[in-house]
């Protein structure tokens, strides 16, 4: 086990400087995809059924948790089917956008890591070239060393972008789930709101 991790630190020393601020994007990627994982495991909406919200929209007194509050929330002393949305909007403004930014944040972030890699081939070359032009009896050792920088700074960038790119796309499959929800929530609520406010017949 320890010759492997003396491998890769050896492997990871080889890239040459630019392998600190792919580490750095690396963490960065990472912790801010667990986040937004987590803010979504959170959310109650998964674990209910659609026959238990819809009957917590008919009695808001029985709803529980974060939906309850939602639910309580946008028919609270409503007296038409304008304030609802305006509440739904409210509830949507409160709860979307922010993470609408840090899944714009984690794809940026995703897509400069390749970039990155690049950034690094670019330089390992720059390094090899050098090398050939100043000659000497070390010529192939830097040339080695300027084609390592090279490949091994483009590996980690799209090691480090290839599953950071699948973690956005499932956060935001979950985000779509999660409006899917509010905007089924609303039209139920609307619905109810018109059943129980229908004028009785003449």
């Amino acid at each position: 086990m320890y010759e492997f991790f003396q491998k890769v630190l050896q492997l990871w020393l080889t890239g040459g400087t630019l392998m600190i601020p792919l580490a750095a994007l690396c963490l960065l990627i990472f912790a801010s995809a667990a986040q937004l994982w987590r803010y979504f495991a959170r959310r109650e909406f998964r674990r209910l059924d659609e026959v238990t919200w819809q009957e917590w929209v008919k009695h808001p007194s029985r709803s529980r948790g974060e939906v309850g509050e939602i639910i309580r929330y946008t028919q609270d002393e409503v007296e038409n089917i304008g304030e609802i949305q305006g509440r739904f909007s409210e509830v949507i403004t409160a709860k979307l956008p922010p993470v609408q930014r840090q899944l714009m944040f984690l794809n940026v972030m995703v897509a400069a890591a390749p970039l990155m890699g690049l950034l690094g081939t670019v330089l390992g070359m720059i390094h090899t070239f050098e090398a050939i032009a100043a000659g000497g009896s070390e010529l192939t050792g830097a040339m080695a060393s300027g084609i390592s920088e090279a490949l091994i700074t483009t590996e980690v960038g799209l090691l480090i972008a290839i599953p950071g790119f699948f973690a956005a796309n499932v956060i935001k499959r979950r985000q779509h789930e999660y409006e899917a929800f509010l905007g089924k929530l609303e039209s139920c609520t609307v619905q109810h709101f018109r059943m129980s406010h229908v004028l009785p017949a003449p």
